[in-house]
């Protein structure tokens, strides 16, 4: 007798470097795609899997959630061990469980935090080169969360963005900006995030870290809702996704915690 559809969740850790972010793509090995195909490996066919954002290549992720569905015999803890196995060892599967049939990776989301990385030191740390935007020059950071305070809340994000969206509204809840040593750590809070949106509010902070745009030339810019010069995307390998925020109830079916490797 075959097995009944089930419904899964994963949660996904990966150095986004070697690939071309996560979706799926032609001519570009990405996440989505090793992922489905350890899947296929254990289910015997193509299983299609979402996930809760589309990370651009050289981003990382320390918790990208992803939804499937499939009829697999398997426990959970076996699904686990099993994707490990046919994944390289720049992506792992932290966590799977089975949840509700209604659950979507993407649009079940509430909010997700990215974190964005910047060494500030005078040399540049080698151990971190792949995961900070390296900044020698002082960064006036009173000025730059002063800025970071006036982007809190709802509004049009078109200055802020690649490209132009349909829908440019978001609202960021938080936005912050702490410091450990050499190392710079902006964190960004939202109920979702335009193209590139969050390299743009770095890049832009960064702007005004190094007296080059003011806090209030920052608001005037994102009130006329049009790109400028004084824009600058920061590179994708200081970026991460962090946490991935879902309602409570989402949690496993009859009664099934799932498994985790932490």
């Amino acid at each position: 007798m075959r097995p009944e559809t089930r419904h899964f969740k994963l949660t996904i850790a990966y150095d986004g470097t070697a690939y071309g972010g996560w979706q799926m793509q032609p001519n570009r090995v990405s996440v989505q795609s090793l992922i489905e195909g350890a899947l296929a490996k254990l289910a015997g066919g193509r299983v299609v899997l979402h996930g809760s954002g589309r990370t651009d290549a050289g981003v990382h992720a320390c918790a990208q959630i992803a939804s499937f569905t499939a009829a697999l015999p398997h426990t959970t803890t076996t699904i686990l061990r099993a994707l490990n196995a046919n994944l390289p060892e720049d992506v792992r599967v932290f966590r799977v469980q089975e949840v509700a049939a209604g659950f979507h990776a993407r649009f079940s989301a509430k909010k997700k935090e990215y974190r964005y990385q910047i060494d500030v030191g005078a040399v540049a740390d080698p151990f971190q080169r792949r995961y900070a935007w390296h900044q020698p020059r002082p960064l006036d950071l009173a000025a730059m969360r002063q800025a970071a305070r006036r982007l809190v809340g709802r509004h049009d994000f078109t200055a802020l963005s690649a490209k132009s969206e349909r829908d440019p509204v978001r609202t960021i809840s938080r936005l912050s900006i702490t410091q450990c040593g050499q190392m710079l750590t902006i964190a960004v809070v939202a109920d979702g995030f335009l193209y590139k949106m969050v390299r743009t509010i770095v890049g832009s902070l960064v702007k005004v870290g190094e007296g080059k745009l003011s806090p209030a030339g920052l608001v005037e810019i994102l009130a006329a809702r049009k790109r400028t010069a004084l824009i600058e995307t920061a590179p994708a390998h200081g970026l991460f996704l962090w946490r991935v925020s879902y309602p409570t109830g989402t949690a496993s079916r009859r009664g099934s915690r799932g498994s985790a490797s932490r």
